[in-house]
């Protein structure tokens, strides 16, 4: 059978043939696509002709499809159903990813010939390109020596294989780490779909008897908040937060990872990594980013100190780790009325989806959803949508892959299968993947509000892929700096409990009844409840991630596990009552997700989204001229022009930082 890779694919907007791909097509065409990109790029240098932006940057631009088409869709198959045989290859795919990243980038003739075309009457995207282009060369290490190259090619294989056993290691752990009891007692306080679905898990993983609950990517897991025997719980937390430290340790391959990438750094002339990581990114040095961590953790954790009184009160006892979520999810109960679990009833998946989510983009975007089932997928839990534009017009390939399973890593995220580029006359096909807990079977798939939240931010990002209108691959979508691509995903989320859009969607899944006017009143008020805790362990996180990318490439770390604790308590943070969102040991976004030295794009995106919810506010809220503007300026424009320039265009003035103080409730907060 001939590999489907090694061509672009004649189903719609060059669907991959999920049905018939296996590992070793996979392998093939990345090997084959290396050598075939290699040989245009010996073209572009070896071209007779003087260097123009056609036959150099374009030329650039257009190469390497196969080993792009393959890389693409094995990527986004191994972090959602990473089969045995899948999994198996990382390594290699990842070491040949990394080598033609190399190859290219250090490839001094190549590099000579691109800075000898004349780029001044270059203009929009064009120029922009030019000068993307150009920058990632530079950051690459084009400029140094042979031996610096060598050098450098050594990091970067060594880092790629770091990487990939890192995030193997990380669902393992994970996997290992579900927690299994004996009885339906020690499970109390779950609804009784969550306990079944827990007896089923325990069949699955080969269980004699008992119950089995799978952990999610965060330290804090979702059955925290509804376990009311405090054991239970311990053993929740403890098993999340130990992840990684013991027989299958990785916070040793997270230590390497952060020596090498300061050494990498160091080569290329910086003091550490993360100003590597900000010379593309929106955040203009490394002391504004850790100006704003200081000040935010500040207000964040004399929030969290009163929240911890409060909850203290209420156990009748200092309150705990394993504890916090549980007594938090009472306050909701008692002083706002609002039950977390019992909400549950009130999210359907399906119904969130397409009267929340979907209706939402229909009536800021004029764009509708059609189901599509002649589409082969690479799970059978996977559904695929084709999604037309206002004027009925073929616009992209939305996928949603929503239910947790033991081959898919933990978390939640947007990926492309294919670009909006025009030069390629390529369509999108973009795809959310969650991990909600699977049903008994009969059973609805309902939704935390944090789930429901997740499933609205994670399409804002699939709106920012799919309306990407440019010419060029490299700069479409959500190819734009690290720490502006959450702002639009973090934009949509405004419409969880938007009054436009909430009673479409918040149904009770038996009895038909909409969630209560009095109710979403009583959840909304919450919203400024937990915020102190929730700001304090994802800035914990961030500064986390910051110390072991700021380190120099001289420093020596003995003890990871004592670093990450002594960075903390430097910071103020008291990781006793509230650990940081992702420990060290399973911290994939910065050890194999791309996000190293980048956490910190969340709460620096949200001054962006804030101000913007602001703005939708101040002009009507769900209208379509106002996503019509949101999607103009900003969510259609991808890297094809200064992002920060989109959004003043879109906003008229920079952003403000006040509605993000006001939404976090740290106004005032000493």
């Amino acid at each position: 059978m001939q590999n489907p890779l090694l061509t672009p694919s004649a189903m719609p907007y060059q669907w991959p043939a999920f049905d018939i791909l296996t590992a070793e097509h996979y392998l093939e065409a990345a090997q084959l696509g290396a050598a075939e990109q290699h040989t245009e790029i010996q073209r572009i240098v070896d071209e007779a002709d003087a260097p123009t932006f056609s036959n150099t940057f374009l030329a650039l631009e257009s190469s390497g499809q196969t080993l792009r088409r393959a890389l693409m869709t094995y990527f986004s198959v191994l972090s959602a159903h990473g089969t045995e045989p899948i999994r198996a290859i990382q390594t290699e795919m990842s070491s040949i990813y990394s080598a033609q990243e190399d190859e290219i980038y250090l490839n001094q003739s190549l590099y000579s010939r691109l800075q000898s075309v004349d780029c001044s009457d270059l203009v929009g995207e064009d120029a922009r390109l030019a000068e993307q282009i150009l920058k990632e060369f530079k950051l690459s290490g084009a400029g140094l020596d042979e031996a610096q190259k060598t050098q450098l090619k050594q990091l970067n294989a060594e880092l790629s294989e770091l990487s990939s056993t890192f995030s193997n290691r990380v669902l393992e752990n994970q996997n290992a780490h579900a927690v299994h009891f004996d009885s339906a007692e020690e499970l109390d306080g779950l609804s009784a779909q969550a306990i079944e679905s827990a007896a089923q898990a325990a069949k699955q993983a080969g269980r004699a008897s008992g119950y089995l609950l799978p952990l999610v990517s965060p330290t804090q897991q979702p059955a925290l908040e509804s376990l009311t025997n405090s054991e239970s719980r311990r053993k929740v937390f403890t098993a999340s937060i130990s992840r990684g430290l013991d027989e299958n340790p990785t916070v040793e391959l997270a230590a390497q990872m952060a020596k090498l990438r300061a050494q990498r750094a160091a080569l290329l002339g910086f003091a550490n990594h993360a100003e590597t990581v900000l010379a593309q990114a929106t955040a203009p040095s490394t002391a504004a980013v850790e100006q704003r961590l200081t000040e935010l953790t500040k207000a964040a954790t004399a929030n969290a100190d009163k929240e911890a009184a409060v909850l203290s009160k209420i156990a009748g006892l200092d309150v705990t780790a394993w504890d916090w979520k549980f007594y938090a999810n009472q306050v909701l109960r008692e002083q706002y009325a609002v039950d977390s679990e019992s909400l549950r009833s009130y999210f359907e998946l399906d119904r969130v989806l397409f009267d929340g989510v979907f209706a939402t983009a229909t009536k800021l975007y004029g764009i509708t959803f059609t189901e599509r089932f002649d589409l082969p997928t690479y799970h059978e839990q996977v559904r695929v949508f084709e999604v037309f534009d206002a004027d009925g017009s073929p616009l992209a390939i939305f996928t949603g892959d929503y239910l947790a399973r033991d081959t898919k890593k933990g978390g939640a995220w947007m990926t492309s299968l294919r670009d909006a580029a025009s030069y390629l006359d390529e369509r999108p096909i973009v795809t959310n993947t969650l991990n909600i807990s699977a049903p008994a079977p009969g059973d609805p798939i309902l939704l935390t509000l944090d789930e429901t939240n997740t499933l609205f931010h994670e399409f804002g990002h699939a709106l920012h892929g799919m309306f990407s209108n440019g010419k060029y691959a490299s700069l479409s979508g959500t190819s734009v700096p690290r720490d502006f691509v959450e702002f639009p995903s973090q934009v949509n989320e405004m419409w969880v409990l938007d009054e436009q859009v909430l009673p479409n969607y918040a149904v009770h899944h038996e009895t038909g009844e909409p969630l209560d006017q009095e109710t979403i009143s009583k959840v909304q008020a919450a919203g400024l409840w937990g915020q102190g805790f929730a700001t304090t362990e994802y800035l914990a996180a961030s500064v986390l991630d910051w110390a072991w990318h700021t380190i120099s490439s001289d420093t020596v770390i003995d003890d990871p596990v004592e670093f990450e604790q002594q960075v903390l308590a430097d910071a103020g943070f008291n990781t006793e009552l509230i650990p940081p969102r992702y420990r060290t040991g399973y911290f994939q976004h910065i050890f194999a997700n791309g996000y190293s030295a980048g956490y910190y794009s969340y709460i620096w995106s949200e001054v962006l989204d804030a101000d913007t919810v602001q703005w939708f506010e101040e002009n009507g809220g769900l209208m379509r001229e106002n996503g019509n503007r949101f999607r103009e300026e900003l969510l259609s424009r991808g890297n094809t022009r200064d992002p920060l320039e989109s959004y003043e265009l879109f906003r008229g003035r920079t952003a403000r930082v006040e509605p993000l103080l006001r939404r976090r409730g740290l106004v005032n907060a000493e």
